[in-house]
């Protein structure tokens, strides 16, 4: 694999956090469903996972930067797993509504995994690391559009969680935004 193709990997790898992330403001805005601390943690997480690809975008691939970004997934899974496990027992409804059978947690699991496994398959290939080849890296639109989409997803999930807790702790079964009950 050339740097050019890593990099466009890379920016895949962006606009699939981007699609993740929106999907989740779509859940709370449209079916106005407050996501709970560990919803909120599981965003941050998918956030970060877009440090590694943003600096293969802007530096070049470099091992170090999938290693950030599989570390981030496997403390994704960690605790996407964790919140599934709390609803595992028979009887429980779960947390929020599901997606095609399945809870919102459970598909940040299966997308953990799926990063960790795609991070480590990406690592195999060792071309993309070497400096010698004269190539060009090609830092085009598409890469820089996943880049600032990412950013400004990631600005915005801060600004909603400054305004559904506050500046204290996340309700456990949040119902309302803390600073605009405060606000009315």
């Amino acid at each position: 694999m050339t740097q050019t193709r890593a990099i466009t990997l890379s920016a895949l790898g962006l606009y699939a956090v981007a699609l993740v992330l929106a999907a989740a403001f779509a859940a709370q805005f449209v079916l106005h469903e407050l996501p709970c601390p560990l919803c909120l943690l599981q965003r941050i997480l998918f956030a970060t996972l877009a440090i590694g690809p943003i600096l293969n975008i802007r530096f070049g691939p470099r091992p170090s930067h999938y290693a950030m970004s599989l570390f981030e997934a496997v403390a994704g899974a960690v605790v996407s797993t964790r919140q599934v496990l709390l609803h595992i027992m028979p009887g429980d409804a779960g947390y929020g509504s599901a997606l095609l059978g399945f809870h919102y947690y459970t598909w940040a699991l299966i997308g953990f995994v799926a990063a960790i496994v795609l991070l480590a398959s990406i690592l195999l290939f060792d071309r993309q690391f070497d400096d010698t080849a004269p190539q060009p890296i090609s830092r085009g639109a598409f890469a820089q559009a996943a880049v600032w989409l990412v950013i400004g997803l990631t600005a915005l999930n801060v600004v909603s969680t400054l305004l559904e807790c506050g500046f204290g702790a996340c309700a456990d079964n949040p119902t309302v935004y803390e600073l605009l009950k405060h606000a009315a």
